[in-house]
Parts: C-alpha cells; sequence; structure tokens
C-alpha cells in the first residue's frame, strides 16, 4: 500500500505552478480577511515546513517514511482491500482523506471516492474523485480546490491528468485574493506541468482585473520550483514627452546553475529600438554582472548609441581581492538621454577601476588602475581628472602600547590624462555651441610619491582624552618635460613677470620637485553629564567641549602640480582635519586652534537621543598662505566661520534639524540647511528642506545672486486618505534658477491583493534646463507580479520615509565590512 501515495506530490507542484510566478517584493497584505478558503482539516497532522528545505528534498525525506493507512471499514479482499468511512493515510507532514479508497495490489488501479483531501506544509486540497494506475503512473484528479499554507494563493481546476512526471490542469485560475473579494484571477483551459524539467506551460491564460481581461498569453512558460527557467519576464511600459511609448520585454536565459543572462529587447517611439542584455556570473570566489546597449540608430541623435559596464571580483584568499569596475558610453549625450534620475543631468564623467585590494589586522594595500570618460556634452577632456595609471598604496596603523600608536600612509601614482578636443565657443554660433573643432592639445602627466608617517600618544580618563600626534609628509614629483614648463609659465605670469626677458633655462621647470615638512596636532576634550528633567522627564544631558590645534610650517609649492587635489567644502568635519585639501598635491600650512562643543540630551526612560547641539569655529593665529593656483588668496588671520549644527526629536513623530555657517568677517551666511520631518500614524510622511551654499570661489563685493551657488527647496509627502488610497508627491524647486527640479503627483491605490500606483512626473532632462514629462502606471499583482513601471524604486528615492524602514538604515560605513563591501576608492 505503500506506493498509492505517490500521486501526493504531483498535485503539490501543479497547483502551485501558477504561484511560482510570485513577486519578491514585501507586500501590504493588511486589507486581507483572514478567513481560510479551505478550513484546516481537523484529522491531519500538523504541518511542520523545515526551513530552506525546498521541495525535492521534501520529498525524498517523505520516500524514507513510512505510510500509516487507517478508516472505519476494511472491505473486499486481500488482493482489492476497500476502506471506507473516514479513511486516512499519512506520511510525514502529508495527508490524504477520503469517503472510500480502494486499491488492486495486482493491476496497480485505485480509486479514491467522496471528498478526498490533501494537506501537506505547503498546501491545502479538496477534490471530489482521484483514480488512477500506480504501474502505469497515471492518474485523474477531478474537481480541485486548493489553498497555498506556505503563502497566500488559492483557486480551482475542472480536473488534473498525471502521467509520470508531466501532468495537465484544465480550466484552472489562481489568485491571491480572498474569494469573496476576487479582485483579480489568473486562468487558463490548459497547462501542463513537467515536475522532472521544473516547468510549467501555460496556453490561453488570460489575466482579469474584476471581469476586465487585461492581459492574455497565447503560450508562456514558466518554473513551478526554485529553478531559474529561460523564458519571458514581465514586460515594463512607460510613457514620457523625451522617449515616446516604452516597452521593453526581457527574455530570461538560463544558461548554467551558476550564470544567466537577460536580454531586453525595448522600444521606444521616438527613438527606436534597443537591446539591453544583463549577463551574471557566480563561483564560489566571486560574482560579477556585465551590462551592455546597443541601439542600431537613434533616430533624435541620428547615429548609433550602446554601453558597455562591468562589476565584478575575485577573492584571492582571506586577505586579498581582485575587483572591476567598467564602464563605457558611446558618447557624451547617453547618460543624460537614458538616465531616469537628476544625477544623470550633472553626471559628467565615468570611472573605470580596476584593482587588487589587500586588508590585514593592521594594513590595508592594493594595486589600481583607473580612467575617466567625458560625459557633458558641454565640456571638454579639461573637465576630467587625471588618470591612476597605475596607483599603489600601503598603510599600517597599529597600537604598540595603551598610549602609544605608529602607522606610516604611502602611495605611488603614475598620472596620465586624455588630450583635449576643444569645441567651439558658445560666441560661435548656437549649432555649433558643442562641435569638436578639430584643435587638440596634449596634456602631460607624471609620477608621484606620498609618504606620511606618524606618531600619536593618545591619553585618556574616564571624563577627558588628549592626544598629541606627530607626523612628517615627504612627496616627491617626476613630471613630463611639458608639465613642468607649463607650472613654470604659471608662476611666473603669477608674479607678473615679463617672459619675454628670460633664458630659454629661466623658463624651463623643475621635472622633480619635492616637498617635506612636519605636522604637529593636539586634539583634547572633556566629558560633562548630568541629570536634568524637561516637561517632567528625566534625561542626561552631555557636555562636550573640545579643542584641536594644529601646527605646520610654510613650504612653498607653486612648483608642485595638481593631479588629484582641491579644496574640502567646509564643513564640521573640516574643523579637525589635519588638511584642509582632499590630494597629496597640497599641504596647507597652519597654525590654529579649532574650539567646539557639543551638547545632547537622552531620554533615560527610552535611550533616544531628543536633542543634539554642536557649535564650532577655527582661531587662525597666522596667515595660511598656501593654495591651490600660484598666487591665489590665502587664508587671511582672524576666525573663520562658526558651524553650528543640531537636531531635535520633538516627539515620535515630528523631527527637525538645521545646520548653519556664519561668517563675521563678512557678516554673511556661507550655507544654512534646515530639515523636518513627520511621520504619521498610518505611514504616511512629510519632508521638508531647504538648502543654500554660498560660491566661496566669488569676490568678496560680489552680489548675493553672483555669490549664491545653490538654493533650493524641497518638499515630498505620502499623505494616506485611508486605508485604501494615498496620495504621493515631491516639489523640489530651485529658488536660484526660479525653476522645478522636479515634480511628481501620484495616486495609489491598494487593496487586497491588487494595488495600483498612478505618478506623473516632471523633471529637468538636460544641462539646458529643459523639462521632461513622464507617466508612471503600475499594477502590483500581489502573490504574482507587477505590470508596467517600477514605481517603487522612483518613489522610494523621491520621498524618504515612503518606505519606512529606510529611515532606519545604517550607513554602510558604521556596520562593518563584509567581503562585498570593499571600496577599491578609498583608503582607511
Amino acid at each position: 500500500m505503500r506506493r498509492a501515495l505517490r500521486l501526493l506530490p504531483l498535485p503539490l507542484s501543479i497547483a502551485v505552478c501558477l504561484p511560482a510566478m510570485a513577486d519578491d517584493k514585501p507586500l501590504n497584505w493588511g486589507l486581507c480577511p483572514a478567513t481560510e478558503v479551505i478550513p484546516a482539516f481537523t484529522d491531519a497532522p500538523t504541518p511542520v515546513p523545515v526551513p530552506g528545505q525546498d521541495k525535492a528534498a521534501a520529498s525524498a525525506e517523505r520516500e524514507q517514511q513510512p505510510t500509516d493507512i487507517e478508516g472505519d471499514q476494511l472491505l473486499g479482499t486481500t488482493t482489492v482491500p476497500q476502506y471506507q468511512g473516514n479513511v486516512a493515510l499519512r506520511r510525514g507532514d502529508q495527508f490524504v482523506g477520503t469517503d472510500k479508497l480502494s486499491f488492486d495490489t495486482e493491476s496497480g488501479n485505485y480509486i479514491a471516492d467522496g471528498n478526498v483531501r490533501y494537506q501537506d506544509a505547503s498546501i491545502r486540497m479538496v477534490a471530489k474523485r482521484a483514480e488512477g494506475n500506480q504501474e502505469s503512473d497515471t492518474h485523474k484528479i477531478t474537481d480541485i480546490q486548493y489553498q497555498l499554507v506556505s503563502r497566500r494563493g488559492n483557486g480551482d481546476a475542472e480536473s488534473v491528468d498525471l502521467q509520470g512526471a508531466v501532468g495537465q490542469m484544465h480550466r484552472s485560475t489562481y489568485t491571491t485574493c480572498d474569494p469573496s473579494q476576487p479582485v483579480w484571477k489568473l486562468s487558463a483551459p490548459e497547462i501542463e506541468v513537467d515536475n522532472d524539467e521544473g516547468f510549467g506551460t501555460a496556453r490561453n491564460a488570460v489575466l482579469r482585473i474584476g471581469k476586465v481581461p487585461v492581459l492574455w498569453a497565447p503560450y508562456f512558460k514558466f518554473p513551478i520550483d526554485d529553478r531559474r527557467k529561460t523564458g519571458l519576464l514581465f514586460p515594463q511600459l512607460g510613457m514620457s514627452g523625451r522617449n515616446g511609448f516604452d516597452y521593453a520585454q526581457p527574455i530570461y536565459l538560463n544558461l548554467a546553475p551558476n550564470y544567466d543572462d537577460t536580454l531586453t529587447p525595448r522600444y521606444m517611439s521616438r527613438r527606436g529600438l534597443m537591446l539591453d542584455n544583463e549577463f551574471r556570473y557566480l563561483y564560489n570566489g566571486g560574482r560579477g554582472e556585465l551590462l551592455t546597449a546597443y541601439m542600431p540608430n537613434d533616430e533624435l541623435r541620428d547615429r548609433d548609441r550602446g554601453r558597455v559596464m562591468f562589476n565584478g571580483y575575485h577573492n584571492v584568499d582571506s586577505h586579498w581581492q581582485a575587483r572591476a569596475n567598467l564602464a563605457w558610453v558611446s558618447d557624451e549625450r547617453y547618460i543624460e538621454d537614458f538616465a531616469n534620475r537628476l544625477v544623470g543631468v550633472t553626471a559628467s564623467n565615468l570611472q573605470s577601476t580596476i584593482g587588487l585590494y589587500g586588508t590585514g589586522q593592521d594594513w590595508t594595500a592594493g594595486i589600481m588602475a583607473d580612467r575617466w570618460q567625458l560625459t557633458d556634452y558641454t565640456l571638454n577632456e579639461s573637465a576630467l581628472a587625471y588618470n591612476r595609471q597605475p596607483r599603489l598604496y600601503f598603510n599600517w596603523d597599529k597600537s604598540l602600547l595603551p598610549w602609544l600608536e605608529t602607522g606610516v600612509y604611502s602611495e605611488v601614482v603614475r598620472f596620465t590624462h586624455d588630450d583635449i578636443n576643444f569645441k567651439y565657443d558658445a560666441s560661435a554660433g548656437e549649432d555649433l555651441q558643442y562641435t569638436r573643432n578639430g584643435l587638440t592639445q596634449r596634456v602631460y602627466g607624471g609620477s608621484r610619491l606620498d609618504i606620511k608617517p606618524y606618531v600619536s600618544f593618545p591619553i585618556s580618563g574616564a571624563a577627558w582624552y588628549v592626544t598629541p600626534t606627530l607626523a612628517y609628509r615627504y612627496t616627491a614629483y617626476q613630471l613630463d618635460r611639458g608639465l613642468a614648463d607649463s607650472i613654470r609659465s604659471n608662476v611666473l605670469a603669477s608674479q607678473n613677470v615679463d617672459t619675454s626677458t628670460l633664458s630659454a633655462d629661466q623658463l624651463r621647470g623643475n621635472t622633480s620637485p619635492t616637498r617635506a615638512l612636519p605636522i604637529a596636532s593636539l586634539d583634547a576634550g572633556l566629558f560633562f553629564d548630568r541629570d536634568t528633567r524637561i516637561g517632567g522627564k528625566s534625561f542626561l544631558q552631555t557636555l562636550e567641549p573640545r579643542l584641536f590645534y594644529l601646527r605646520t610650517p610654510y613650504r612653498n609649492q607653486d612648483d608642485l602640480p595638481i593631479f588629484d587635489t582641491r579644496d574640502f567644502t567646509f564643513s564640521w568635519g573640516q574643523l579637525f582635519r589635519d588638511s584642509r585639501y582632499t590630494g597629496a598635491d597640497r599641504q596647507n600650512d597652519a597654525n590654529q586652534l579649532t574650539m567646539a562643543v557639543s551638547t545632547r540630551f537622552i531620554d533615560q526612560t527610552t535611550g533616544k537621543e531628543r536633542f543634539s547641539a554642536s557649535i564650532g569655529q577655527i582661531q587662525y593665529f597666522d596667515e595660511s598662505r598656501v593654495s591651490v593656483t600660484p598666487g591665489g588668496a590665502p587664508v587671511e588671520k582672524g576666525k573663520s566661520a562658526w558651524i553650528a549644527d543640531s537636531n531635535y526629536m520633538i516627539n515620535d513623530r515630528w523631527t527637525l534639524g538645521a545646520t548653519y555657517q556664519w561668517d563675521p568677517k563678512y557678516k554673511r551666511e556661507d550655507l544654512a540647511s534646515v530639515r523636518a520631518r513627520y511621520l504619521m500614524s498610518n505611514d504616511g510622511v512629510v519632508n521638508l528642506s531647504y538648502r543654500y551654499r554660498i560660491n566661496s570661489g566669488a569676490a568678496a563685493n560680489a552680489t548675493k545672486e553672483e555669490r549664491t551657488l545653490l538654493e533650493q527647496a524641497d518638499l515630498s509627502f505620502l499623505y494616506p486618505l485611508n486605508e485604501r488610497w494615498s496620495l504621493v508627491g515631491r516639489y523640489y524647486y530651485s529658488i536660484q534658477d526660479s525653476k522645478p527640479l522636479e515634480i511628481i503627483g501620484g495616486v495609489q491605490w491598494d487593496s487586497c491583493c491588487l494595488a495600483v500606483r498612478a505618478v506623473a512626473r516632471r523633471y529637468v532632462r538636460n544641462r539646458e534646463g529643459e523639462l521632461n514629462n513622464s507617466i508612471q502606471l503600475e499594477f502590483v499583482l500581489k502573490g504574482l507580479s507587477s505590470l508596467g513601471q517600477d514605481t517603487d524604486r522612483t518613489l522610494r528615492r523621491a520621498i524618504l520615509g515612503y518606505n519606512r524602514d529606510d529611515l532606519y538604515l545604517v550607513p554602510p560605513s558604521n556596520t562593518g565590512a563584509t567581503r562585498d563591501d570593499y571600496d577599491p576608492n578609498q583608503i582607511p
């Protein structure tokens, strides 16, 4: 009798064939009633799913377990036993119940008639009749209803025919909706299922929303288990003023267990046909992804377009990892034309990087190379950074004693640069403004060695710390002759020297300049705290004064090149750095003292930080004469701008924040940022922010308009009208330019098993400030998939808190490194 249970895995496979297409997005099932479509069978064992166990493993485990059969009566003969009345078959988590069961042990024929029930950890099913032959492994089940147990889903079928591992389901349906609210339903007159191959084939499948058919598929294949299968994915639809009607049809190719490919033909009515491709691979020591795109003829640009991008890594051993991040586009307008975010308008270059990186307990090291490609048609190659080909670095840092730390930062780089291909000047006419004029200029490079050993003496107590540090920085160059001579000419020009009176030797630059200087700093702070009560609540208040003194002697660095160095943006972190430059080409002279103080109010009941505030300023005792360009303006003696930052959590719903910089010398604000967030009880959110920053390069007597680098206001919200309807929107406005940067307005409707999002978007699409209009519509069939564009990605980017969990994400730098967290462009 044990063989009589061989049919049990087969109805399970057929019943889950349609929901196997379900999406992995987290879904809101809160509107669904908690009713059972098929109530649990009281005489069945409680199914206990094994975490991580797939169907194949569960089936193999069942085969090793005995089958128990019982009933109220046992009739018939020895060869043809008949069980009647409350017949129950149990094996592991599987259960079959019926009113009557007969089985011919010689021929293998069986009949289960009346109230046929089946249940395991994944599914619950009822049928009117089941019959078949165990020897030929043929079965027929009629009048089926099923409900998934491990996830939402239910449906019915007129009949099921099984032949070994292959089955046909006739007139079947599937939905995740409650039968009392059939918002959507997928039906097919015939579905074939091959359990050995792990896929199903549906013919003439129809998707209905309500009673309206919205999608018809004459033929498609889909997986019925965890194995990936070649086939069509759901299409993406869109409409925009830039691309027109936009249709993309992904085709998934399962090439091998550890690599696959997704080919996506994409049609844009205003541009033409594009072919996207995504190739992925994975193995024990690494993974990678190759993205390519090709458009034979963009009708808007009248040229071929394309891109190639690769990202991957390989773990050499426990300390070393090889990583590559490569990117190429066919032209300077590609990113702007095909990006859907504002960053596509502002991106002026693409960086490609490849290297070998290592890390240990006390060291990091690496050898890498990178290259930059221009992606801004308004600029030429002079706007690109220097390529590092190659770059080698080694950093070592170790605590030798509790009060003694020592280390060294070292780097060797060879800098190269693409030649400049000039474009017509804007005055030459609008049509010629961004066209190459045929003139070129060679850009010379060089090599740089930078070594910075240091020793530090951290001394601390329970409420104080003092950390003196002494470092010595040595930087040496080997420059191309053309670059050295160019630097010499710039130095002479800054000194107003008439070069026509100088000899050739006097005009020759130094190809091997060096710089060496000590850097001394002293960092000290105190921690005070007290218990206090405000509004009847207990708080722990801290007061944390901090002093940071920096002393660096002056060295004339006008004969040094500028490869990768610029001024840091003045901010709170700049108060405590030993250099105001990002790279090694400049090291500022300094005799300065930073004075800062912070305070925090911590709720002693919940441990939440309700209020924090910090303020600081640098006192320059001497004029700092080092600048990026020869003859540049020095940092004058006196006081820097005040930097203040505060955050106030009024309650669990309201949060306010502000950052402010005030320059007492010019009596002006250099930066102002105000932030407010309100969290609603029904998952709604409202964000409001204002940002203003001065252009530090503007003249002292410039007007406010000339000094303003940016001034922007940003309002975004998710406002639920009720449990089903909600409004979403964003208004991102440039006050400086008196025009919007992005406007989003949309409406969402959510039901038990269907969500619909309609979003209209207007945003800056190019560097001329022209706006693009687009409409995004998405139907989310909960438990199946989504149709239309991915509006969720657009709204999560535009509205902080659209997904409430996004508010509580910890930045990667604070979570600790994993093997996938390596950043080849950063050195600790």
